[in-house]
């Protein structure tokens, strides 16, 4: 009798405990993505300088679902979950080649934050095997050359289009593309703006 009394008794505090976990759960997962989508909508961004051009006005490629990578798989949503580094280009040449090279050497030098962050070429060329050789870990897209076209004039915003221009963009795990890098840029002032957002985030 005396045990059935103890597990009665004890019930309602499992139960209170149970409830604060599911709430910490809950607000683990949330407050990340909030976070991000208050810095996109409110033009916040770290406190300093950054190096980087913000994109404005915003532009969002959640609504495109057909990216193909150079190995014939369908990635509907390759950024999720990371904070992407993404260089664009309609054939990758020797400028293009270097800037690969520029974004290995500032995700290698992440350390334990490269788990939150990977390397993203959208390109047109159909052949990729020299790329692949060079950077096996790199995510090559290039399946859908009409819908690289179509990312390339909307984000050149009326001027040059961005397959001509070698940029660096960085989307967040929501798929809004929220700076970008000319040529000009040195890789260590792109590693920095990247360092102070992944500081600020808990996404990704």
């Amino acid at each position: 009798m005396q045990e059935q009394l103890t597990e009665v008794v004890l019930d309602p505090i499992q139960q209170r405990k149970g409830r604060r976990v599911f709430f910490l759960l809950a607000v683990f997962f949330t407050v990340p993505l909030l976070v991000v989508v208050a810095m996109f909508k409110f033009d916040w961004r770290p406190s300093g300088k950054s190096h980087g051009q913000l994109i404005h006005p915003p532009v969002s490629i959640a609504h495109a679902t057909h990216w193909v990578s150079d190995r014939q798989q369908a990635l509907p949503t390759f950024w999720q979950d990371k904070w992407n580094m993404v260089f664009i280009a309609r054939e990758c040449d020797s400028a293009c080649m270097q800037r690969l090279y520029d974004l290995r050497q500032i995700y290698v030098s992440l350390y334990k934050d490269m788990i939150r962050v990977q390397r993203v070429l959208i390109t047109q060329q159909a052949d990729t095997t020299a790329i692949r050789a060079r950077y096996p870990d790199l995510l090559i897209i290039n399946g859908e050359t009409q819908q690289v076209a179509e990312l390339g004039g909307l984000l050149s915003g009326g001027g040059q289009n961005t397959l001509d221009a070698h940029r660096v963009y960085f989307i967040d795990p929501l798929g809004n593309i929220m700076m970008q890098y000319g040529p000009e840029m040195e890789a260590k002032w792109i590693r920095k703006d990247l360092v102070k957002l992944l500081k600020a985030s808990w996404a990704g």
